[in-house]
């Protein structure tokens, strides 16, 4: 079992036949994935890897199951494209796209929470339960990264991602599902909201989070843990240490507002709801262990 995604899950690749869609969703198959249908306004009847392509998703829709969107669209069509998915029924969407305009991120994910659906992005790489389905664009065949286990991942970093998952590996462990929630101002989806599937995973034994300067999406998970929704081991490692106090940086999530949204404030908080937080990447892997442990995992 993982979460949001798994063998049986029925994807469809909006903008299947642009050069970045039609080369992820091979790697997306190949990977096992159940990508059933393809849309490419204007370019029905063709087919992209054995992918069926129609010119609207309410014409994918209408002649094959699909429970998941995958979106290859550029940022000032994405949500467009995400209405289009979201009002033919589909509940489950990832988008990359990197620069999604700000009013047009509050309105997609006010939209998808209208209709309880989980929107995924944007500037991420999508969601991953290894060996079994893929939505987005890891590298999932360096194992070293990316080997199938026990240990949900969720980040909102994009080069931090490797780097801490293969801390995950090295350490003895492997992953259920890794979340990328991305590095916008506005989430289309927050750490928090993703807890309880983990919570609710038998496959999942516990949850590493990397995190970052800004915003307060770790704080929200520390009220979740403090509060006894979630109750499965938890570490953490938020980058963004070195940054100079009272500076934004360039990043659309590093956001401080007053005293919440420091690293230090993500620290205190996270740490005093029991989480243990890994003050280097490096030291995530033997946190993983301790933690682990005291839990009655081996």
């Amino acid at each position: 079992m993982s979460i949001y995604v798994n063998r049986e899950t029925r994807i469809l690749v909006q903008g299947i036949t642009g050069n970045e869609g039609a080369f992820w969703s091979k790697h997306m198959l190949d990977m096992g994935s159940k990508v059933v249908a393809g849309v490419t306004p204007g370019k029905e009847g063709q087919k992209v890897h054995g992918v069926p392509v129609f010119h609207s998703v309410a014409r994918a829709v209408a002649s094959t199951e699909v429970e998941a969107a995958m979106l290859f669209v550029p940022p000032r069509f994405t949500r467009d494209a995400v209405y289009e998915a979201l009002d033919a029924g589909i509940r489950k969407v990832v988008t990359i796209a990197d620069g999604i305009p700000l009013q047009d991120q509050i309105q997609i994910r006010a939209h998808a929470q209208s209709l309880g659906a989980q929107v995924v992005g944007g500037n991420t790489s999508g969601v991953i339960s290894p060996g079994a389905s893929m939505l987005g664009m890891f590298p999932y065949w360096i194992e070293r990264v990316y080997k199938p286990g026990t240990i949900g991942v969720m980040t909102r970093s994009g080069s931090l991602t490797n780097e801490v998952t293969a801390m995950v590996v090295r350490a003895g462990y492997g992953v259920s599902t890794l979340v990328g929630v991305g590095g916008d101002q506005v989430p289309l989806s927050r750490f928090a909201e993703f807890l309880p599937a983990y919570q609710a995973d038998p496959a999942t034994q516990a949850v590493v989070i990397i995190g970052e300067l800004g915003g307060t999406m770790e704080e929200e998970v520390a009220a979740e843990i403090a509060a006894g929704r979630f109750t499965k081991p938890l570490v953490a490692f938020i980058g963004g240490r070195t940054a100079p106090a009272g500076k934004r940086m360039g990043h659309a999530g590093a956001i401080v507002t007053g005293t919440t949204g420091t690293v230090a404030s993500k620290v205190a908080a996270l740490e005093a709801a029991g989480a243990l937080v890994a003050d280097r990447p490096s030291a995530v892997g033997a946190l993983l262990q301790q933690a682990m442990q005291k839990a009655g995992h081996q």
